[in-house]
């Protein structure tokens, strides 16, 4: 019997180890991530642009790739206030809030050093890749969290690669985040792509070899005319509209466009034309070559912003026909860059998600020609009333000291001095905006708690609120309305035409379908953490898109 058993012992302790073995070897059990993530950002994208020009997107471009093989979030929400670029690319890549993060618009007014800050200002580090100037000055030190490229690098031990490419400084420099490889944008005063010495000394070789080129000045050659007979671009108004800008010279009100004149003299018009965002495309390519994005298996990390249709957007509006012609040529470069990261990195091994920023808001112009509601704040005009207000009141002109991202500043150094009642100033401001017909909401954002807002409004005007950068006085809009001009548009508002923007997802285990479900874009880095098996940004907030995931 004790023979029998130790011979079943021995026989199962045979069967049993080999299997062990294989289970416990590390050789065996690699943990899978794609080659290459490729992020893309649309700078000011509505949402419903992609099935507004659908059936006039190429087969073979971007979008339709998107939506047809890859997973589209059809109900992807800005979710703070203000609804613009600088907030927007840093949320998107930390999946925080400014109330977090700490980028609280474009620009800000700062009460402890006193004066108006830009995003990514830094004076501490200087232009590479043109003489010194303030375009160069930039980094992205004024971000308080890390981004998912920042934690793509502590997952590696930093032997990933992470870099950054926008015409706009913002657009390159946030989404790159801290420890990043590089980040580039394009210096309108002399058509060069250049970066700051919180990277690096000088340019590398190849993108010395891209400047060298001078693509802008090729690009100005061709001009712009539609890409199809204009009488086909029937999802937009006529060409030519009062309330449209005229950003190539009052004489050009419409197609075509004759762009030779800013060859070697104006670099900074070409980001008002589609070819910014053939040049960004090109850039990415020269970038992705350069420094062997994606070559390995340890994953890199590609950020690209594209800046133009903001530029168009601002000065011709969601519906004119050079933002259709814009986006039907994006598609093209979309597709083009596909076809490009099968070739280089190929197909099936590179992730990538496109998304916007913001939307963007009617023309108040086209919208008062249609009967629909909305018109411009004369914003000047309340700036003028309530110095006279206060003055009469308080005896100082001096009480506000910025108006920022709808927020008014006050002067508390002066009040406290003047031993003036704060309480009472405010009362008197927001009484006086109240009366406004074009204003919704106005409050004191300490009292955010207790206005009578939506659930919505509340949380995203809580989720922008930054307390140690934000103003004092929110002011919300009538829906439709704005600050601005009599020609072209803006965008900042909690309203959805601002707010709801394009979230798609394609590539290496990304499956195809849609959910329409309510989603954010601060769910973008939560998402990328999880498909690649590493931390959430150290602000984000985000939740996984599962749908994606699986």
């Amino acid at each position: 019997m004790r023979l029998l058993l130790a011979t079943i012992c021995f026989l199962l302790f045979c069967f049993t180890t080999p299997a062990q073995t294989k289970i416990s070897n590390p050789a065996t059990t690699v943990l899978s991530r794609p080659k290459l993530v490729v992020g893309i950002v649309i700078d000011q994208m509505r949402w419903d642009y992609l099935y507004r020009y659908y059936d006039r997107y190429a087969a073979d471009g971007g979008f339709k790739r998107f939506l047809n093989q890859g997973y589209s979030c059809e109900n992807t929400l800005v979710p703070y206030v203000p609804t613009i670029t600088a907030c927007g690319h840093t949320c998107i890549y930390t999946g925080s809030v400014p109330a977090i993060h700490g980028i609280v618009g474009n620009g800000w007014y700062d009460p402890l050093t006193k004066r108006s800050v830009y995003c990514t200002e830094d004076s501490t580090v200087a232009t590479v890749g043109a003489e010194a100037g303030v375009p160069g000055s930039m980094s992205p030190r004024n971000m308080k969290v890390t981004t998912i490229g920042d934690e793509l690098n502590l997952a590696t031990n930093f032997r990933s690669k992470v870099i950054g490419i926008a015409v706009k400084d913002r657009g390159g420099i946030l989404p790159a985040g801290h420890s990043a490889n590089a980040a580039y944008w394009y210096d309108s005063r002399n058509g060069n792509w250049i970066t700051s010495t919180y990277y690096m000394k000088e340019l590398p070789k190849w993108a010395q070899d891209f400047n060298a080129q001078k693509l802008v000045d090729k690009y100005y050659g061709m001009g712009w005319n539609t890409l199809y007979p204009i009488n086909s671009y029937v999802q937009s108004t006529a060409d030519e509209k009062s309330y449209e800008g005229t950003p190539f010279g009052p004489e050009q009100k419409g197609f075509p466009y004759d762009l030779k004149k800013f060859a070697t003299t104006n670099y900074g018009n070409i980001c008002t034309t589609p070819y910014g965002n053939s040049m960004t495309i090109e850039m990415a390519k020269a970038a992705l070559v350069g420094e062997q994005l994606g070559a390995d298996n340890i994953t890199d990390l590609l950020a690209i912003s594209f800046s133009s249709p903001d530029y168009i957007g601002h000065a011709f509006g969601p519906n004119s026909v050079e933002q259709e012609d814009d986006y039907l040529r994006l598609d093209k470069d979309l597709g083009s860059f596909f076809n490009f990261l099968d070739q280089k990195v190929g197909k099936g091994q590179y992730v990538v998600f496109l998304s916007a920023d913001h939307a963007v808001a009617h023309v108040p112009g086209f919208s008062k020609e249609h009967k629909l509601p909305g018109g411009l704040a004369p914003n000047s005009k309340w700036n003028t009333d309530l110095e006279k207000i206060l003055n009469a009141k308080f005896r100082s002109t001096k009480l506000l000291v910025g108006n920022y991202n709808h927020q008014l500043y006050l002067n508390h150094p002066l009040i406290d001095s003047m031993e003036l009642d704060e309480v009472a100033i405010k009362k008197t401001i927001i009484e006086y905006l109240n009366r406004q017909p074009e204003v919704g909401q106005v409050f004191d954002l300490c009292k955010l708690m207790e206005v009578p807002l939506t659930a919505k409004q509340r949380d995203m005007v809580a989720n922008g609120y930054n307390q140690h950068l934000s103003g004092d006085i929110e002011v919300m809009l009538q829906p439709g309305y704005m600050e601005g001009y009599a020609t072209g548009t803006t965008h900042s508002a909690w309203n959805p035409y601002d707010a709801h923007i394009p979230l798609l997802f394609y590539g290496w285990h990304i499956p195809a379908g849609k959910t329409n479900r309510e989603t954010y874009m601060t769910d973008i880095a939560a998402t990328l953490a999880a498909l690649l098996h590493i931390q959430m940004p150290s602000g984000c907030v985000g939740k996984v898109i599962e749908e994606v995931t699986k």
